[in-house]
């Protein structure tokens, strides 16, 4: 019995043991369809499976929606070149901040917390949730939601040369995702997008 008892302990802490930053691949920057064809396919699309997505194309979407492109430079415009976006990522394994510098995944909360990005039954299933946090304490004037913007067009765009499914969401739960994501008073929890493989 107590044999039992130890295997069943190990199985539910181990995976939060186990839950750690991720380092992603180089993003790609070349290649993919043409960007008119990507226009013509991009689309809404909440019919997504649970099947998990390849380290190569989270990287690829995390730099269209908020990478470097030039030397502090982002993929998106931002008001005065403030940054002021923070972008976060809810996984099986846990709920991470995007350091686009290092092109890591920063643990903020181990475990799957999907749950905690929206209330919707197919967030809870997808295998990649996006949050974009407008951070105050960069940029206090209206450019943020812009910003949110062109980051969410560029990972619809990504989704449809990968020929991904993808939905962008402002149902969030704003009080879990300040929790999880560890947010200052200054971050606030503005959209979602939920990415996965098409059914």
């Amino acid at each position: 019995m107590r044999s039992l008892l130890i295997v069943l302990s190990l199985t539910i802490i181990s995976p939060m043991l186990l839950a750690q930053d991720i380092q992603l691949p180089a993003p790609q920057r070349t290649g993919g369809k043409a960007i008119f064809d990507t226009l013509a396919e991009r689309q809404t699309d909440r019919e997504i499976t649970d099947a998990d997505i390849d380290r190569q194309t989270l990287s690829d979407i995390l730099w269209a929606a908020y990478g470097f492109n030039r030397d502090d430079k982002r993929t998106i415009p931002t008001s005065r070149n403030k940054q002021d976006i923070d972008l976060y990522v809810f996984l099986k394994e846990g709920v991470y901040q995007y350091d686009a510098k290092t092109n890591k995944l920063i643990l903020k909360t181990a475990g799957d917390n999907r749950k905690g990005a929206g209330s919707q039954p197919f967030v809870h299933i997808a295998p990649i949730n996006l949050l974009y946090v407008l951070d105050k304490s960069k940029n206090d004037d209206v450019g943020g939601p812009i910003a949110c913007g062109c980051a969410i067009q560029s990972v619809y765009l990504v989704c449809a040369s990968k020929d991904l499914a993808c939905t962008v969401r402002t149902t969030i739960e704003k009080e879990a995702a300040k929790t999880l994501c560890k947010l200052t008073e200054k971050q606030v929890p503005t959209v979602g997008q939920t990415i996965g493989k098409k059914k």
